[in-house]
């Protein structure tokens, strides 16, 4: 018999806030949070949803502050509140049995674009020595280590938009491997970028609703154009689930399965019959022992984008047939938070299941396509499920898909 695996702790900043309570509070609202982007102004699309009220100096000092990016400052908040919560005291913890995985998709991009004009001038000698270390895909997992002591594996999966959850599925098989004793892993981003915002525009991926942001982000909605640029990170502990016992921790949930697949079909479009992700949803399930009709929750990838939305769904259709669980999507209310997003969405199904609630899809009114889905639309539904899954998907089709139990 292997191992259980058991998630003690959760550190959350998001667009909903930077607790826990204040998440799942802005989560049960059901209400997005998109507003104007002062930094995004003058471009074609030029509102986000933004982590409010972050003051890095004030978190991480002053001298810290001003040496990293964002999406870093964001790892290591949510790092030391996962770890807080989970009980433990990285003072008297074996930090070479401690590992740290966070995964990230891009970087904000705003750092290079000061450091190469510099270049563009012929002013090499103004380039910022701190350019690289503020800003690699492996430093909020790298600045997380050093901050906390955890001297184990320490790196930074990227699966684009899937990189969170990827993180959690590969932390995971590091403790069922007796590499680890304990694992931080999740996902940290901050997309609000110009250039960022550029790109997914020139894509056609981004909502166009410049008149109206609170309602453009629309997960599954027959009326959806795009998503809405998002940003944040959530750091999981976990760790067996006996040595959480013998600490007598509170156990918050258990990762009971993992899959992952790839479409090996295009660059940035799904599968047409969403056949990579019914593949990694199968697999999560086959990994856990479960059977589709014990599936009692999915907590959706759900974009808002045309074309991604249907996929899933007919993914979702593939594996349950006509009897797909109730499905809920954060992005209505957060945006999307690209590499940060999958860890997120695993933070919030382990409230979805400790709290027997299943959030509602912001802007959510009627659905289009062949594969109807029971979306949780509204208001919060009461549920007695005790599994569900967290489906993640990206750019080069890959994906990953969390099973989640109850404690």
């Amino acid at each position: 018999m292997r191992p259980e695996i058991a998630v003690t702790g959760l550190g959350l900043v998001t667009p909903a806030g930077h607790t826990v309570e204040d998440n799942w509070a802005g989560l049960c609202e059901g209400r997005s949070l998109a507003t104007r982007d002062p930094g995004l102004e003058g471009l074609p699309v030029d509102f986000s949803c933004q982590v409010p009220d972050f003051d890095a100096e004030r978190e991480l000092g002053r001298s810290y502050a001003l040496r990293v990016d964002r999406f870093i400052q964001f790892a290591l908040v949510a790092a030391r509140r996962a770890v807080s919560h989970a009980g433990l005291d990285p003072r008297t913890w074996r930090g070479e049995r401690v590992g740290v995985l966070l995964g990230v998709s891009s970087n904000s991009l705003d750092t290079y674009l000061p450091e190469f004009r510099h270049l563009g001038e012929d002013r090499a000698d103004r380039v910022s020595r701190l350019m690289l270390p503020r800003s690699m895909l492996s430093m909020p997992a790298g600045e997380v280590g050093i901050d906390l002591g955890a001297r184990g594996p320490n790196f930074a999966p990227s699966s684009a938009c899937a990189s969170g959850a990827t993180a959690i599925g590969v932390a995971r098989d590091l403790l069922l491997s007796g590499a680890c004793d304990v694992v931080l892993a999740g996902g940290s981003e901050s997309a609000r970028s110009r250039m960022m915002a550029t790109c997914f525009a020139r894509l056609r991926a981004l909502s166009r609703r410049r008149e109206d942001p609170g309602r453009a982000s629309r997960p599954f909605d027959a009326a959806r154009d795009g998503f809405v640029l998002g940003e944040g990170a959530a750091v999981l502990v976990m760790e067996r689930l006996s040595d959480a016992r013998a600490r007598r921790a509170e156990v918050l949930a258990q990762l009971r399965g993992y899959g992952a697949s790839a479409d090996a079909h295009h660059p940035i479009a799904p599968h047409p019959e969403g056949d990579g992700a019914a593949r990694a949803i199968t697999a999560a399930l086959e990994d856990a022992g479960c059977k589709p009709q014990d599936i009692g929750l999915v907590n959706a990838h759900g974009t808002s984008t045309r074309l991604n939305d249907a996929t899933e769904a007919a993914a979702l259709a593939q594996v349950f047939g006509d009897r797909v669980p109730p499905v809920t999507a954060a992005k209505g209310v957060i945006g999307h938070a690209l590499g940060a997003a999958g860890a997120i969405q695993a933070a919030y199904t382990v409230l979805a299941l400790r709290h027997g609630v299943v959030p509602p899809v912001a802007n959510f009114e009627r659905q289009d396509g062949d594969h109807p889905l029971d979306v949780v639309a509204g208001e919060p539904r009461p549920t007695a499920a005790d599994v569900g899954l967290s489906c993640s998907y990206g750019f080069g089709g890959q994906n990953a898909v969390l099973l989640f139990a109850a404690a």
